[in-house]
């Protein structure tokens, strides 16, 4: 049993977020950061078996911020 998952997570340009797993074939994506967190959690519990669930969930965001030089 691995005791985190880490998702990396990227905010649209156009609104929303979506989050990927490291290592594993899940992604989700939500309107809000909060509504995602949400996903990101059910998205978990259907992906592995109680006995096998990773117990922390790791959300990294990623940001690109283009600025003038």
């Amino acid at each position: 049993m691995e005791t985190e998952i880490i998702f990396l997570v990227e905010e649209f340009p156009e609104g929303g977020y979506q989050a990927r797993a490291l290592g594993q074939s899940i992604f989700t994506e939500a309107d809000s950061f909060e509504a995602l967190k949400e996903q990101v959690r059910e998205a978990v519990r259907c992906h592995f078996e109680e006995d096998e669930r990773p117990r922390l969930i790791r959300l990294h965001l990623v940001r690109d911020e283009v600025i003038a030089a």
